[in-house]
């Protein structure tokens, strides 16, 4: 019998629901596209892009760790092409934003992957 809190979800169909939920989380006019990491299944990799003139993206790869609680990283960040550097007020109030809606879809998802 498998475990509990053991994500027991196919990731194409994990990453469909996502891309499904996810972009009722975002601020309006705003864009993700959810992929499946191919080197691990426990695995999404998310690129969202800001709404507006600021041309910004952000990569962050998302993990579950189990069935409910997920392990968020940043792995870039983009205006029109060009790496950013993330470390301003500014960049971290919007990092922490889109990681806060990376939470609440996997917290909207939960009776999806927990089953």
């Amino acid at each position: 019998m498998a475990n509990q809190d053991e994500l027991n979800v196919p990731q194409h169909e994990l990453a469909e629901a996502w891309r499904r939920t996810l972009t009722e989380r975002l601020h309006e006019g705003d864009q993700a596209d959810v992929l499946e990491d191919e080197k691990d299944p426990e695995t999404l990799l998310v690129h969202i892009r800001s709404a507006g003139r600021s041309m910004l993206e952000f990569d962050f790869s998302v993990k579950y760790v189990d069935s409910r609680e997920i392990e968020i990283q940043l792995t870039d960040v983009e205006r029109d092409g060009q790496s950013v550097d993330e470390r301003s007020d500014m960049m971290q109030e919007l990092i922490a934003d889109y990681r806060r809606h990376l939470h609440e879809c996997a917290q909207a998802l939960h009776d999806f992957t927990h089953a």
